[in-house]
């Protein structure tokens, strides 16, 4: 099976100069690259869903209840300590740390994680896909100029051999061995060369803006060695079996990708349709006056709870996400 580095292919230093400034500059391959990057953040982000959420809240507030409420005459009857009442309004001053987990029982997180997983992978062999195809497009336009810069010499050439054969008939004409018929001939076939001459010209200027377009750069002469044509040898190639050349395909790579991801999208999108087990919990220190705040353990605060739910009023849109994730499923 072929597998060859572009640079022991492509012996022409100038095209290698070229398809250097390519991969350099190339606005699509840039593109690429942050497709590359935005996909690896997503994997960041799913990373993150499957471990708990922890954070800390500082926070203060202060409430007035009304006398004649169960919390007013609680209070009221309430002492902090011997002959000290229950302050009026109640101040609440709170430091804590929280933490929300959910567990992942139907594997929603994990197949969530390996989706963003090939979806990576998808974009690097898009990478690939795309640096292919650049270079291939460089190196054809740069060979296609060059077939034109000769194609151009043998015009040129003609057109000279051409304009000599004109003067030998016009002298020819002038001594009466000849018509004005040929004459008119000869100017006619000189006529056409220029013409072609002239397209020619605008083929290479054409290919040359193209070729600045692929390197990412402003209109400019492409530097290239026009004598070295006609003796331009194709380098050895190891084609292999065609599933082997398959298997190669960057662009195959990815579609294979794709359908991983979507196939692990689906399994996602179902997962939803299932109960989902969440884990709450939170410590911290909590007083109605910052001089009880860190008083042990009477300022002490702390919660453990667990909540299964279960979506049921909001089924149709899960049902739509279901059906779309089973249409990217086919698509892919």
């Amino acid at each position: 099976m072929s597998n060859i580095v572009w640079r022991n292919f492509y012996k022409d230093p100038n095209l290698v100069n070229l398809i250097d400034t390519a991969l350099k500059n190339n606005q699509e391959l840039q593109i690429t690259l942050q497709e590359i990057e935005i996909a690896k953040n997503d994997i960041r982000v799913r990373k993150g869903a499957l471990l708990p959420k922890v954070g800390i809240g500082v926070g203060t507030g202060v409430e007035k209840v009304g006398r004649y409420t169960s919390q007013g005459a609680g209070d009221a009857s309430t002492e902090i300590m011997p002959g000290k009442e229950m302050p009026d309004p109640l101040k609440d001053f709170k430091l804590a740390a929280y933490a929300n987990w959910e567990v992942d029982i139907w594997k929603k997180l994990r197949n969530s994680k390996k989706a963003a997983i090939s979806r990576y992978l998808s974009t690097v062999e898009g990478k690939n896909f795309v640096i292919t195809s650049l270079i291939s497009e460089v190196a054809n336009s740069y060979y296609e100029l060059l077939a034109y810069d000769s194609q151009l010499d043998i015009v040129r050439q003609n057109i000279a051999l051409q304009t000599n054969a004109l003067g030998i008939v016009k002298i020819q004409k002038e001594a009466a061995r000849t018509t004005e018929l040929a004459v008119q001939k000869f100017q006619a076939e000189v006529m056409a060369s220029k013409s072609m001459e002239f397209e020619i010209l605008q083929n290479i200027k054409e290919t040359e803006n193209r070729i600045n377009f692929l390197l990412g750069r402003y209109p400019q002469e492409i530097l290239r060695n026009k004598s070295n044509f006609l003796s331009l040898l194709p380098s050895a190639v190891n084609s292999g079996i065609p599933s082997q050349l398959l298997a190669n395909r960057p662009d195959v790579k990815q579609a294979e990708l794709e359908l991983t991801a979507a196939k692990l999208d689906v399994k996602v999108a179902r997962a939803e349709f299932y109960p989902s087990l969440d884990i709450s919990a939170a410590i911290g220190l909590q007083a109605f006056k910052t001089s009880y705040l860190f008083t042990f353990p009477e300022s002490v605060l702390y919660s453990l709870a667990g909540d299964i739910a279960a979506p049921l009023i909001n089924r149709n849109a899960i049902k739509a996400e279901f059906y779309n994730a089973n249409a990217r499923q086919l698509q892919a």
